[in-house]
């Protein structure tokens, strides 16, 4: 079939969508936030696909794969098995990394276990196994025509008189032994008196022998003699030339006996016991108590409570206890109680933090009298709380002593992950450590580089091209920055997603429908080409792409656009416009093509705004990649910090700047990333970070109880008269507790039944049909409308509704004014998208009394939005500065930039090659700087280019 043919989709808000697309083509659907684009790609024509696929399995394998409801829709023709690529499976395992994701760690396992070069961890000699034949033809190629003596070696370096063990010999046969250096005769060393406290080292003579080819059987003899009595080991010794040779029939270190297990792929893996440091068990950190944590401000002193851990709360019986023993310790060490932390000397910090074995003498003295004195060694912070710790009987009590608690690099393994003895294998002279803490683009270029002698180059040569091919998938989807060991749960859902890509394009299928979310999200414009590139391989291969996707380049690159609108919501689930970019560019009606064609724009403020004068500075940033960045970031602006992905964008703002401020005005437990100072923070009061991540876990939780709507809506029905004459109080209309909801569904508005092996199946409620809410509760009502229809409003129709209550009506117009109109105002958070999560705490804080003095930081807020939607949310960013507040936006799209009133550019790469400042200042200033790949886009803005000339230097 040359189409994929859909009719009659009516998933969510979709309005019997019919539409046939071209199979074998690069498909993206575009639209207004909301307006179905998610709903037809992702829940309709995905979900059938996957759910045939399934299907077509046996009913016992069924029952273990998460098979998708059937969507609401006649028919689906032409439709290929579907591969999903979202931002939403991103792993939360610790274990989980770049390498181990792509499979290459696992190709690395099998280079190290096939090719790899064992040395010893304690000398660093190389090892190998040998057998007798092999040591032979060893000796005679190196030593031929010496004379040597043929050793066992059967004690070293251990302490005895071995009487015993000279008299064993002697009754076997043999005639000498070498005891610390010198041949005797057994009878001569049974005449020494060895000490029995000191270290010896006794050889066994198998033989004295010349080494020639003609007495190549008597020496293979002898040298199989000494194996046996020497357990794999035999000593080779050279008088002639003054040296000994050592060999093993093992993989161990003749001269330290450190063995090493059978090279297998499992050895180098940090998720098996055979491979994986015992002390952390191959995570490479450990929870271990923080001293920053503990004394989080240091200028406070002990008698203020510098030390967290142990400062306590009124009639806290502890706090006495620790207070009577930190003051015998004070008298003993000669320090002051009050003085700040940061004055005391380093040997009283450790001494309070980590104990003494000194006994101090501690006195305790009630109402002026003393009741008791005695003797006893100092704790210490650390010890005392390990130990309750370990004593603790309750989650609750171990959660207390947890916060005190960070992850560190393991001691053992430096963090590695491995064993000493993995680690000591090698190939072309690193571990597997070492390579995984590559780049993409330095793991690249070593193996491009990488020559092995023979036999290890031909059994390493399909190991080498796979690892090769993964690399450049990685490379191509522009992750060249990251390295191989960085853990899974630290990237970022755009980063993930573009890693699902690269390993589904390594695995070169053909014939597949594969729906990608947004890929775009969190690449440079520059990146972008590369991107489009690995997306138009995959199609060529022979699959379908649909790709739900809002940036302009990606419209513009693809075989086929389905425009979604004609607004959000109940406004939106129609096809306004499809076909050829071309031919779309060309629909009178369709809001997307108005962009494309250029009528429609989001303009270039005229001015830019200059701040009030104070700055916000951060001191000598090195955390990550970062190179001692110092960076002033204007207050009462909206600053855009831009860059290449990956180059200390959110070290700088995330985990240096929000974590100090958080630290220092709400004594956050986050450690800040390493920097210097933070200068000016005393200008802010507030810090608030809108990120993405969920506003609720649960279908419990939704924008109402977010935005603190639903308490007002619960108080405003109490009021109702048919409330007050039954004498309602708010908890009646609370799905959340008993009372008011249906207690059939316990709130939920729907009932699971368990299907087995086809999905479980979610049907409204027999009682209350869906509605949450018992009989009673739903006979009360405001203007002819129940609390369950309130909660099935859109913001638009409640704005409307709510109109004459100001509250309730203020934060409703906000969300509208954030683009989200089209959402219910009960809507369960898991439903909503994470753009949406992000707009509705916009909203959230948009609602609450603004002190001028505020910092908001937001990481890319205009990821889902349509370029009218992202139009609507930069006036909502442009109020909140005009209110006097700053705002920090991490962003790559060029509208945002370029309505910035200052932009700080990093980079000029990803990873180690970025982490420095390019250029900063106005989005004319950074246009016009000669080596900012940010202001080579920004050029390209006519607005922008035409006020250039103006700035460029002479």
């Amino acid at each position: 079939m040359q189409n994929l043919t859909i009719r009659g989709a009516r998933a969510h808000n979709l309005k019997n969508v019919s539409t046939t697309l071209p199979r074998n083509a690069f498909i993206v659907f575009t639209g207004p936030s909301g307006s179905g684009k998610s709903t037809l790609a992702f829940d309709t024509i995905y979900a059938e696909g996957q759910r045939r696929y399934v299907e077509s399995l046996s009913a016992y394998a069924r029952q273990f794969l998460g098979l998708m409801d059937k969507p609401d829709v006649d028919a689906i023709e032409g439709l290929s098995p579907a591969i999903s690529i979202d931002q939403k499976t991103t792993s939360h395992n610790p274990r989980s990394t770049v390498g181990t994701v792509t499979e290459i760690h696992d190709y690395l396992r099998l280079l190290f276990a096939r090719a790899g070069k064992p040395h010893c961890p304690t000398c660093g000699r190389p090892i190998e196994r040998q057998s007798a034949s092999e040591i032979v033809d060893r000796l005679l190629e190196r030593f031929a025509g010496q004379r040597a003596l043929v050793l066992a070696p059967l004690v070293r370096g251990r302490k005895g008189e071995y009487k015993k063990l000279f008299e064993g010999l002697k009754k076997e046969g043999f005639a000498r032994v070498r005891v610390d250096g010198e041949v005797r005769t057994l009878d001569e060393a049974l005449k020494l008196n060895l000490e029995k406290y000191e270290k010896h080292d006794i050889d066994l003579v198998a033989d004295r022998v010349r080494i020639s080819a003609d007495d190549r059987a008597r020496l293979a003899e002898s040298v199989e003699l000494a194996l046996h009595k020497g357990e794999g080991l035999v000593r080779v010794s050279l008088p002639d030339v003054g040296r000994d040779e050592l060999f093993s029939e093992r993989f161990a270190c003749p001269e330290h006996g450190t063995a090493l297990e059978e090279l297998e792929p499992r050895v180098f893996s940090f998720n098996s016991p055979y491979g994986a440091c015992t002390h952390c068990t191959g995570l490479g950190a450990r929870q271990e108590f923080d001293p920053k944590l503990l004394v989080p401000d240091d200028e406070l002193s002990i008698a203020q409570g510098a030390i967290a851990a142990w400062s306590g709360s009124k009639g806290d019986g502890n706090k006495v206890f620790y207070w009577d023993r930190l003051k015998a310790l004070a008298e003993h060490l000669h320090f002051d109680l009050k003085t700040p932390w940061k004055d005391l000397t380093e040997g009283a910090q450790r001494t309070i933090l980590y104990g003494s074995d000194e006994a101090i003498e501690v006195v305790y003295k009630r109402g002026g009298r003393e009741t008791m004195r005695f003797q006893v060694a100092f704790e210490g912070v650390i010890p005392n709380l390990e130990r309750r710790y370990r004593e603790a009987s309750s989650d609750y009590a171990r959660e207390k002593i947890e916060a005190f608690m960070s992850l560190v690099p393991c001691p053992k393994c430096g963090g590695s992950r491995y064993k000493p003895e993995v680690l000591a294998v090698r190939v072309a002279g690193r571990n597997i450590a070492e390579l995984s803490s590559l780049t993409v683009l330095e793991a690249r270029r070593f193996f491009g580089e990488l020559t092995l002698p023979e036999p290890a180059a031909s059994i390493a040569a399909p190991i080498l091209r796979e690892v090769g091919a993964r690399l450049g998938f990685l490379e191509n989807v522009g992750l060249d920055y990251l390295t191989l060991d960085r853990s899974a749960n630290t990237l970022s859902g755009g980063e993930a997603q573009r890693i699902r890509l690269a390993t589904q394009v390594g695995s070169g299928l053909t014939g597949v429908l594969y729906v990608l979310d947004e890929p775009s999200i969190g690449l440079h414009p520059r990146d972008n080409s590369r991107l489009l590139k690995t997306l138009l391989h995959l199609r060529d291969l022979g699959n379908t792409l649909i790709v739900v996707e809002h940036d302009e380049e990606t419209m513009r690159a693809a075989d086929y656009l389905v425009d979604l609108g004609p607004g959000a919501g109940i406004h939106g689930g129609t096809i306004v416009a499809e076909g050829t970019p071309e031919a779309l560019m060309r629909h009178p009606t369709s809001l997307t093509a108005a962009y494309l064609r250029g009528e429609k724009k989001i303009e270039v403020p005229s001015t830019r705004r200059s701040g009030n004068g104070k700055t916000l500075t951060i001191v000598g940033a090195t955390e990550h990649n970062l190179k001692d960045v110092s960076v002033a970031l204007p207050l009462g602006t909206l600053t855009c910090i831009t860059g290449a992905s990956g180059s200390g964008k959110s070290t700088l703002v995330h985990r240096i700047l929000h974590a100090s401020l958080a630290k220092r005005l709400y004594r956050a437990k986050e450690t800040p990333g390493a920097h210097r100072a933070i200068h000016g923070a005393e200008h802010i009061d507030k810090v608030i970070e809108i990120d993405q991540t969920p506003i609720g876990r649960t279908p419990r939780s939704n924008p109402a109880t977010y935005t603190g709507i639903f308490t007002e809506i619960r108080d405003l029905f109490t009021r109702a008269p048919e409330a007050r004459k039954r004498g309602y109080k708010p908890g009646r209309f609370s799905f959340n507790v008993k009372g008011g909801r249906c207690e059939a569904c316990k709130g939920d508005g729907t009932v699971k039944v368990e299907m087995y092996f086809l999905p479980d199946i979610y049907v409204p409620c027999e009682v209350c049909k869906g509605a949450r809410y018992n009989r009673e509760t739903l006979e009360v009502k405001i203007r002819g409308r129940s609390i369950a229809d309130v909660l099935d409003m859109t913001v638009d129709e409640g704005v409307d509704f709510f109109e004459n209550i100001p509250n309730i009506a203020r934060k409703l117009q906000l969300m509208q004014d954030v683009g989200l109109g089209y959402i219910k105002i009960g809507q369960p958070s898991p439903t909503l998208s994470g753009g949406e999560a992000q707009r509705v705490k916009l909203a959230a804080e948009l609602g609450k009394r603004s002190t001028g003095k505020t910092l908001y930081i937001l990481d890319e807020p205009t990821t889902g939005l349509h370029f009218d939607d992202v139009r609507k949310l930069l006036g909502v960013l442009h109020r909140l500065v005009e209110g006097g507040n700053t705002l920090v936006v991490i962003e790559h799209n060029l509208d945002v930039i370029k309505t910035a009133d200052w932009i700080v550019d990093l980079g000029p790469d990803g990873g180690a090659r970025g982490g420095s400042i390019v250029a900063e200042g106005t989005p004319e200033a950074v246009a016009a700087h000669p080596t900012s790949s940010t202001g080579a886009y920004l050029r390209l803005i006519p607005e922008l280019a035409a006020r250039l000339p103006e700035l460029t230097p002479a």
